[in-house]
Formats: C-alpha cells, sequence, structure tokens
C-alpha cells in the first residue's frame, strides 16, 4: 500500500512536471512570438513589401535554411535524446559530451559562415535569379546575406544551450530568449536605417544587422544559466566522442531530408519571384502570423513532449512514454483547431491590424491574406509533426521522418510546378499546407505499428468532437466579421471589436464542447495524466 501512494505520488510529480514545463515554454514562446509579430509590423511599416524586404527575405534564407540543420528541428531531435540517455548515465560525460558539440558545432558552422560571405553573389543568383535584372535590390541582397552569415553559428551554439537547459528542467529562460532577438530586430530597424543612410549604406542593411546582433543577444543571456545550474562544460579527451559521433551521425541522416527541403525552398522562392513583385513578402508576412500559433502552442507542446517522452523511454517506462504522446497530440488539436478556426475566419482584419500602416497598401492585406488562408489549412498537421518527428529521434529511428519528409517535399514541388503559372504566388502556400497533411498522416501510421498504438489513439470521437467544435467556431466567427468588423473605424476600436470578436469565438468553441458532453470528460482526461 506504502509503495503504491509513493508510486503514485512520483507520477503525480512527473506529471506536474510536464504541464508546468509546457506552460513556462508557451507563456516565454508567446512572448517572443508578440514581439516577432511588433518586428514585423516594424519592418512592413519601414519597408512595406518592396524590393527591399523581398531582398531581406531571400537574403536571411540562406542563413536560416542551414539553421534548420544546425540549430532548429534536426540538431535538437538528435541532440536531446542522446544527451538525456547520457545524463542518466553519467553527469561528466554529459558535461564533455557538451563541450564536445560545442567545438564541433563553432568549427562547422564558422567554416560554413564563411564560405557563406565568400560565395554570397553565388547564393543570391541561385535563390533569385530575377533579382539580377534590378542591380540595387540584388546588391543589397549580396550585402545582406554577408551581414547575416555569422547568424548561423550564433543560433547554433544557442540552439545548444537551449537543449541542454531543457534537459536540466529549465524551460522558461531558453523560450524567452528568442524575444530579445526580436528586441534587438526592432530597435535597429527603427535606429539604423538614418544612421547608415548618412554613412553612405543601404537603409535595407539594418534589418541585417538586426539579425546579428539578436543572434549574439540570444545565445549570451542563456549562458549564466548553466552556470546557475552548476553544469559547466567539460574538457572532452578528444572533440569528436563517441557520443558526439552519435549525435552528428544522426544529424548526418537529417540533411538529406534538409537538403530536400532546401531544393523545395529553393524552387518555390524562384517561382515566387517569377510572379510579381511582393510576392515574396506576401507569403513571408502571412507565414509569420501562421508560425504564431505553432510557434507558441506546438514548440511549447512539442519542446515538453520531447524531454518527457525521451527520459521515460529511455527508462523503459513504454506506458508512461506513449501517454506522454497521446496527451501532446490530444492537446495539440486541442489547441490549434479553434486557432486554426478563429485565425482564418479573421484573417484579414488580423493583417490588416498587424501589417497595413506605412509602406504597407490595403492591396498587400488582400494578397498577404490569401496566403494566410492557404497556410492555415495546414495548421493542424503542424502540430501534429512538431510532436511526431522528434519521437522518431527518441526511438531511435531518425530515417523514418526524413524519408517520409523527402517524399512530400518532392509531392509540393510537383503541385507547386504544375499550378503556379495558373494560379498565382498563392499556390505555394497551399502546396505547402497539403504536403504537411501527407506528410503527418504516413507519420500516424508509421507510429501506430512501431509502438503498437489502437487506431483511436489518432482518430478518436473526442477528436471528432473537437474539430466539430472547431468548425461551429469558424461559421459563428466568419459570420460575425463579415457583417460587423467596420475597417474604417479609429484603430484602438478596431482593436476593441477584433478582442471582443476573439473572446465571442472561445466562448463559442467551449460552449460547443459542453453543449457535446467532451467539455468535463476532456478536463478528467487531462487531469487524469497531468494532476
Amino acid at each position: 500500500m506504502e509503495m503504491t501512494m509513493k508510486g503514485e505520488r512520483g507520477r503525480k510529480r512527473i506529471s506536474l512536471s510536464y504541464v508546468l514545463s509546457m506552460a513556462k515554454m508557451a507563456i516565454a514562446t508567446f512572448s517572443s512570438r508578440v514581439l516577432g509579430l511588433v518586428r514585423e509590423q516594424v519592418m512592413a511599416a519601414m519597408f512595406g513589401a518592396s524590393i527591399v524586404t523581398d531582398a531581406f527575405n531571400v537574403a536571411f534564407r540562406i542563413p536560416n535554411v542551414l539553421r534548420d540543420l544546425f540549430a532548429e528541428g534536426v540538431f535538437s531531435s538528435a541532440f536531446v535524446p542522446i544527451f538525456t540517455d547520457v545524463i542518466t548515465k553519467d553527469e561528466k560525460k554529459a558535461r564533455q559530451l557538451f563541450a564536445s558539440v560545442a567545438m564541433l558545432l563553432l568549427i562547422s558552422t564558422s567554416i560554413i559562415s564563411i564560405g557563406i560571405i565568400i560565395f554570397a553573389p553565388e547564393l543570391v543568383s541561385l535563390y533569385a535569379s530575377s533579382f539580377e535584372k534590378n542591380q540595387e535590390q540584388y546588391f543589397l541582397a549580396v550585402q545582406l546575406v554577408r551581414v547575416m552569415a555569422p547568424f548561423l553559428t550564433l543560433i547554433s551554439l544557442a540552439a545548444l544551450v537551449m537543449g541542454v537547459l531543457n534537459t536540466l528542467k529549465v524551460f522558461f529562460m531558453p523560450s524567452l530568449a528568442p524575444a530579445f532577438f526580436n528586441l534587438v530586430m526592432i530597435l535597429s530597424i527603427l535606429w539604423f536605417p538614418s544612421l547608415l543612410e548618412k554613412r553612405g549604406f543601404h537603409p535595407g542593411l539594418s534589418m541585417g544587422l538586426g539579425v546579428l546582433l539578436g543572434g549574439v543577444i540570444q545565445l549570451v543571456i542563456q549562458i549564466p544559466f548553466i552556470y546557475f545550474k552548476n553544469f559547466k562544460p567539460l574538457r572532452p579527451g578528444r572533440i569528436l566522442s563517441g557520443d558526439a559521433k552519435k549525435v552528428f551521425g544522426r544529424v548526418g541522416i537529417g540533411t538529406i531530408g534538409i537538403a530536400a527541403t532546401q531544393i523545395n525552398i529553393l524552387i518555390t522562392t524562384i517561382l515566387a519571384t517569377g510572379t510579381v513583385v511582393g510576392a515574396v513578402s506576401w507569403l513571408n508576412y502571412a507565414f509569420r502570423l501562421f508560425q504564431f500559433p505553432v510557434g507558441v502552442l506546438s514548440v511549447s507542446i512539442a519542446g515538453s513532449n520531447l524531454v518527457h517522452f525521451s527520459e521515460s523511454w529511455k527508462k523503459g517506462e513504454k506506458e508512461k512514454a506513449v501517454s506522454f504522446l497521446k496527451t501532446s497530440y490530444l492537446i495539440s488539436f486541442l489547441v490549434l483547431i479553434p486557432s486554426f478556426s478563429l485565425l482564418y475566419a479573421m484573417a484579414k482584419p488580423s493583417i490588416h491590424l498587424i501589417f497595413e500602416r506605412g509602406a504597407f497598401l490595403p492591396s498587400d492585406t488582400d494578397q498577404s491574406t490569401l496566403a494566410l488562408k492557404m497556410y492555415l489549412l495546414g495548421l493542424p498537421f503542424y502540430g501534429c509533426y512538431k510532436v511526431f518527428a522528434p519521437t522518431f529521434y527518441a526511438l531511435d529511428k531518425p530515417r523514418i521522418p526524413v524519408i517520409v519528409s523527402m517524399c512530400c517535399i518532392g509531392l509540393n514541388i510537383v503541385f507547386c510546378l504544375a499550378f503556379v503559372d495558373r494560379f498565382g504566388f498563392y499556390i505555394l502556400a497551399l502546396g505547402t499546407s497539403l504536403s504537411m497533411g501527407v506528410n503527418v498522416l504516413c507519420q500516424s501510421v508509421l507510429l501506430k505499428r512501431l509502438l503498437n498504438l489502437p487506431l483511436n489513439f489518432f482518430f478518436s470521437l473526442r477528436i471528432l468532437k473537437i474539430v466539430l467544435a472547431g468548425v461551429i467556431v469558424y461559421l459563428a466567427v466568419d459570420w460575425v466579421v463579415r457583417d460587423y468588423f467596420d475597417y474604417s473605424l479609429p484603430f484602438l476600436w478596431k482593436i476593441f471589436y477584433f478582442c471582443l470578436i476573439g473572446i465571442f469565438g472561445f466562448l463559442a468553441y467551449t460552449f460547443s464542447l459542453f453543449s457535446m458532453g467532451e467539455y468535463s470528460e476532456l478536463k478528467k482526461f487531462i487531469s487524469k495524466r497531468v494532476l
């Protein structure tokens, strides 16, 4: 009896840790995403959807593309499960692994950054050959690429520190660090243009300087917390240790998927630059807004799931690991379905309120709204992908998400090439959403086989009720927006009505779940696992 009570208390502590980590990451990430939207607002007001923003967006994609490999996504998924396994067995080896990976990242990303600086003109020509027709845009893009190249090293080391801190159960500050990046970018865009212009430089370089300085801050602000946890890295016997080889071996597998992703980005960027001026920026502004719920909700849920699933799986506690996965999957749907419904119905008011000022015109709002709606069709799938893909790394099956992603990217490229000339730039956003849907479907089937999951793990009546509630919310909010939202009102009044509509949507969602008898059931389900 005493052992049972101790086990129950232990499960409660672990479950509570899971919820608290998710909540801390969500709060910090929310702050970061809000500042990210403010950053996009400032950028839109200063430069609009112009050759300057198109040049920046193309230039930023070059180091950003490699960030997916060395910083976010592949690296985090490869590092955290291995680091978790090592630290549970030997803390000294974990400290040495931390130092090994840090040195290897510093060396490899520095070499790549130097290569980016040297071959910047060729890279810009590869990603946006149409820029060569406008010399100002072309040379600005080349300069921006060179200024932002070291960002790759900074953000890679920042991601490594974040992975270590998350494993040490420090979630808030690593998730808040990108907020400081956004804050520095905002200040740079506001302060540097006039200073640069006085010294004969293009004011658009202010965005590149903001990225570089923001990367420095994002790394530096996390480092003290490593020492607060008394987890100083130890000099390893050799830089390329066995565990470090394992990390970079998995990263190498992920490189194949990243290469396919970059071919996808390259082709879609070329297709976007070949449509109309502003298309790259419209897609970027729409994607930034789309990333808000993904970043705040999905990343927080997935980040917490990866740490706790990996820990339970490495200890041989399969049932507990699957429970974490199921809870993460359900919560993803629970929060992303209403997010989809609200944002889809309020797409135009959202773009209008956030971006439409200064150089950003009403026509830009219309085009960005169209792109946003196409991206939003994939929102629930993005949430599932963020939870499922890292799980394969924890299961020591890193090849599976890579192969699936490569196949889906191939489908997306074919889709975009087939329809972009006929339908326009927004088809690029739709292709991204459709390919993500196929990706998640394939991963669901494979996870079912690997973990011997029942079919109702993915397609339960509870999930269907959540989707139905989302449909009701969309219909209700769309009606209110069409009939009652007045774009000609003063800004503060528009904000007031926008918030009221959002509250109305939330209440409609809650009432829908309650009327279907699902609200109390969901509360019991989540309480059973996390309280």
